[in-house]
């Protein structure tokens, strides 16, 4: 069973910068690099927003939000996907989650999709 888990949230001040890390572990008959991996967030009384997707191949794709804010980098070596946010802003406030998905190209959206394997999530807080 793939197990996906994200970390490396904190607190920072507006115009700071943060590096999430998307890990996975689990893996019988595919690997990592062969997975597209999503980025979420979820505010206090909000709804789960997308934030990124990133196929197999590295082709990405950003919320508007976050765009030139926000970049992914992966090391399929070492199993993980990284998110550099920066800078931060106080509404990036959230709860990060990553979900890998075993279809390994973007589908229709520009979104990973098919079977999710997703896990626990990491606080980034933000203040101003």
């Amino acid at each position: 069973q793939v197990q996906v888990a994200a970390t490396g949230g904190g607190s920072v001040q507006s115009g700071g910068s943060l590096r999430l890390s998307c890990t996975a572990s689990g893996f019988t008959y595919s690997s990592f690099s062969r997975y597209c991996i999503s980025w979420y967030r979820q505010a206090a009384g909000m709804q789960r927003e997308w934030i990124s997707s990133t196929s197999a191949a590295g082709d990405t794709n950003y919320v508007d939000s976050v765009k030139g804010r926000f970049t992914i980098s992966r090391d399929n070596a070492k199993n993980t996907l990284y998110l550099l946010m920066g800078p931060l802003r106080p509404e990036d406030t959230a709860m990060y989650f990553c979900e890998a998905m075993s279809t390994a190209a973007l589908c229709s959206g520009g979104r990973c999709c098919g079977p999710t394997y997703s896990g626990q999530g990491t606080q980034v807080t933000v203040s101003s």
